[in-house]
């Protein structure tokens, strides 16, 4: 456990330099969105762990209007290969951009003593910080021992949940030349693609594609370990099941329940039916295989292809887009995409010790959480991207036409480039005027679908993809908000027992999908002796504390 001695040092050392580094004090200090300490505009440098394909360097309507309003311009970095390594190399040698979002290995630069407390930042120069995260905003403290604040939450405060995150996806052109058949269970999913490749061998000349995966580094979890907790009954938890009545949690592939799925995988990859290439592929070639149209189904996270399916709709290719299905492993389960995890923070930006200016990057972080930045991010520039009718806010039709079918358009507009993963409110927060800062709504996701999609939804008796997935209410708020979020330290016996893990877990599983199936058996036995004897057992009770310290700090 990292000492709150190094957290005591760093929360004073941020108090001095807010008290006698910057000349002004709080009742003359500049206010968000101005040019900060009235020096010239500064370039803030900023290491991002998730690759944005849409960063324009802030070029873009939006990313001008944002230099002009904060005098700020973000010098980006994004990693090569696992972000993991870089951060360690960051923690290494003591040296650190001034802004850093480490997504789920933010307890390495913590762990350092590379990010400095916040808390005392935001209460002088935060107050757009404390409007957006208002009761929230504990929730964002480190632990139990640790209440320092070292980033601001990444995802939508107060979120209403109207899209699947996650699911089984298959192309509409299936569906309906199959008669909209059942698509609830691995094996509904399965006679689907079956069934159309043996009708269809080739789409558009090349060999058709069943179901493609992606094993690329740590993508491997979106698109093959997570699904397996999903598709039986478990949360996401990142790699725990935890049950809703015991709270005890389980290293999720080590529960019999997901034996049967990557069972299910086994008999799928020898059948023929998963992409030869799956456990090979990069994902610029995964993206690519989408684009073409001849990969009938993926299991994987919707921001992962939308890329792609975005381009098939440019293209004109309505029926090789993809419906998403809340499918498991057997009628016993229920799919819990949509059970709620209440505000659990997230990961998020945070300003480090070597921050040149931690009082500028602050009052940047506030003035991107204020309702200006806010509705600018999502609603684009008054004029060019939205217009005022009524006192309300209207995205003209071919700018939405543009939105939906445009997969540059971020690129270009710089609309929801400053979203994830810097603070924003969730979808369905209404601002001042009564109306969203977040330009989606139902009626404009259902607005937004293909004439194709809207034709199998109703096929299917819904109006949205979420209208097929059991409902919110059908599951507790989890208390623990989302247990990937759960810090385990690096340098404890649990934070080595996890690297071995998931190294263990990146060889073996593809090892495991792509054996003969009378090899299945022994290698899954094997593999799961491989887990104990990297000590899961003892990373399960270790967590176990770290979970019951995380309930309380969220509901005490």
């Amino acid at each position: 456990m990292r000492k709150t001695t190094k957290a005591a040092a760093l929360s004073m050392a941020v108090m001095l330099a807010v008290t006698t580094g910057c000349s002004e004090s709080p009742s003359t200090a500049p206010s968000a969105g101005t040019t900060g300490d009235g020096k010239a505009p500064v370039t803030l440098s900023f290491f991002s762990a998730t690759l944005n394909t849409q960063w324009e360097d802030m070029q873009s309507p939006v990313g001008q209007k944002i230099k002009e309003k904060t005098g700020v311009t973000l010098k980006v970095d994004y990693p090569v290969g696992d972000p993991k390594q870089k951060l360690s190399l960051m923690a290494a040698s003591n040296e650190y951009p001034d802004l850093i979002f480490a997504n789920n290995n933010v307890n390495i630069l913590v762990d350092a003593g590379g990010l400095i407390d916040l808390a005392p930042l935001i209460e002088q120069y935060g107050p757009n910080i404390k409007k957006l995260y208002g009761d929230n905003l504990k929730r964002l403290r480190w632990s139990k021992d640790d209440q320092s604040i070292y980033f601001l939450g990444s995802f939508g405060v107060n979120e209403q949940q109207w899209e699947p995150r996650d699911g089984f996806q298959l192309q509409h052109q299936v569906v309906k030349e199959l008669g909209y058949p059942q698509i609830k269970t691995v094996q509904d999913y399965e006679n689907a693609i079956k069934t159309y490749m043996e009708k269809h061998p080739t789409i558009d000349g090349q060999p058709t594609l069943g179901l493609s995966l992606l094993a690329d580094d740590w993508r491997i979890a979106q698109s093959v370990t997570n699904p397996a907790l999903f598709a039986t009954g478990g949360s996401d938890d990142g790699e725990w099941y935890i049950d809703d009545n015991t709270k005890k949690p389980v290293y999720h592939l080590t529960r019999p329940e997901e034996k049967e799925y990557f069972k299910w995988l086994n008999h799928m990859y020898n059948s023929g039916l998963i992409d030869p290439e799956s456990f090979v592929q990069k994902y610029d070639q995964y993206k690519a295989k989408i684009a073409s149209g001849r990969v009938l189904g993926i299991i994987d996270s919707k921001w992962q292809y939308a890329e792609p399916e975005q381009a098939l709709r440019q293209a004109g290719k309505e029926d090789k887009m993809y419906g998403m299905y809340p499918v498991v492993l057997n009628e016993k389960f229920k799919n819990r995409n949509f059970q709620s995890p209440g505000y659990s923070g997230g990961t998020g930006v945070g300003i480090s010790k070597s921050a040149k200016d931690p009082v500028r990057a602050i009052q940047f972080l506030d003035w991107l959480c204020s309702d200006e930045a806010q509705i600018l991010n999502s609603w684009g520039v008054e004029g060019i991207h939205h217009q005022i009718v009524d006192g309300k806010r209207v995205i003209p039709a071919d700018e939405m036409e543009k939105r939906n079918k445009d997969p540059q358009y971020g690129k270009k507009t710089g609309i929801g480039v400053y979203g994830y993963p810097f603070p924003q409110y969730g979808d369905g927060v209404q601002d001042p005027s009564g109306q969203t800062y977040s330009m989606k709504s139902q009626q404009q996701i259902i607005d937004s679908y293909t004439a194709t999609e809207k034709e199998v939804l109703s096929k299917y008796g819904a109006k949205m993809w979420m209208d097929l997935y059991p409902k919110v209410s059908e599951f507790p708020v989890k208390p623990w908000g989302a247990a990937w979020q759960i810090n385990i330290p690096q340098d404890s016996d649990g934070g080595l027992i996890l690297q071995k893990l998931t190294q263990v877990t990146r060889k073996r599983i593809p090892e495991i999908i792509m054996s003969k199936t009378d090899l299945f058996e022994e290698r899954w036995a094997s593999y799961q002796k491989e887990l104990e004897a990297a000590g899961v057992h003892k990373l399960e009770s270790q967590f176990e504390g770290l979970l019951q310290e995380r309930i309380a700090l969220f509901n005490e």
